[in-house]
């Protein structure tokens, strides 16, 4: 199946486009700098693994401060957790 004259430029349009991103990431990394995608992440702490009487003792937390009324997304930013693993509780 031979491909038209428009099909080829826009293939080579999809070419240049990558190619140039691919350059500007290169050019991020030899820089040290992050990419836009990982510098959106950067606001939050390092995550934490708890694990035995401390994952207990965070999860009982976790319960009594949602029977006592405090919302969900509150909780999850003061204690850096998402959203979803408080309403998994």
């Amino acid at each position: 199946m031979p491909l038209t004259k428009r099909q080829i430029s826009q293939l080579q349009k999809i070419i240049e486009t990558a190619q140039t991103i691919l350059a500007e990431v290169e050019d991020a990394k030899a820089d040290g700098r992050k990419s836009a995608s990982s510098e959106a992440g950067s606001e939050r702490e390092p995550r934490i693994r708890r694990s035995g009487k401390e994952l207990a003792a965070f999860r009982k937390m976790l319960k009594a401060e949602r029977k006592k009324g405090v919302p969900v997304a509150e909780i999850a930013q003061k204690h850096n957790v998402s959203k979803a693993y408080v309403y998994q509780l």
